[in-house]
């Protein structure tokens, strides 16, 4: 098992890294929370978690080793494969998976594109017991300042190659989400407000 992968960023794409290890480059795919901490050029270390099918060899890659085992738990239940574990993280910390499957958090599943109603409910009864308790510290590790979401995601928006224009269009279109979440009292999340912004790139393309 290749546990982490530590070397300089030699590219970043909407959805994978590359990182060179050795001379070689390793492609690991990452959550866009992940993917908004790094930097070509930068030093860089992900925990990973390796799949392997009869095709393919996949790497996955994630900030800390609580995202790792959390994407490793949420794969015993069945129909969860790592696209879809990869989804739940994309939209929520570990922690706040745990505090969703402790308190039967239905809502927040189906938040989760490709887990519907009956879905949730079936991923609720399996992972209960599986995840542990929240720690409260998770959320914290991801969440921006309220005032400080647009550098941050300005720059990673730049890390993964947009033109400083096509940031600054992106970030003004995702202003409205992270206001709406600060005007309720809440803590911008770059990660998430990351995936709005390529995809708003993605369609303008």
């Amino acid at each position: 098992m290749i546990a982490f992968v530590s070397g300089p960023v030699a590219a970043l794409a909407p959805d994978t890294a590359v990182v060179e290890v050795g001379g070689i480059g390793m492609a690991v795919q990452c959550t866009p929370n992940t993917l908004s901490g790094l930097r070509v050029g930068q030093q860089a270390r992900l925990a990973t978690s390796l799949v392997v099918r009869e095709d393919s060899l996949t790497l996955y890659g994630f900030a800390d080793d609580d995202e790792r085992q959390t994407f490793e738990l949420l794969q015993t239940a069945s129909g969860v494969g790592p696209r879809l574990a990869q989804a739940m993280l994309a939209v929520h910390t570990p922690d706040a998976l745990r505090r969703a499957f402790a308190s039967g958090d239905e809502k927040a599943l189906t938040a989760v594109p490709g887990i519907g109603k009956k879905g949730a409910q079936k991923l609720l009864l399996e992972l209960k017991d599986r995840l542990g308790e929240p720690v409260g510290s998770s959320t914290a590790a991801v969440s921006a300042p309220a005032a400080g979401w647009r550098d941050q995601l300005h720059a990673a928006l730049v890390g993964l190659g947009y033109a400083a224009r096509e940031a600054d269009e992106a970030v003004t279109a995702v202003a409205p989400q992270a206001e709406a979440v600060a005007a309720e009292g809440g803590t911008p999340q770059v990660g998430q407000l990351l995936r709005a912004a390529l995809q708003t790139l993605n369609r303008a393309r």
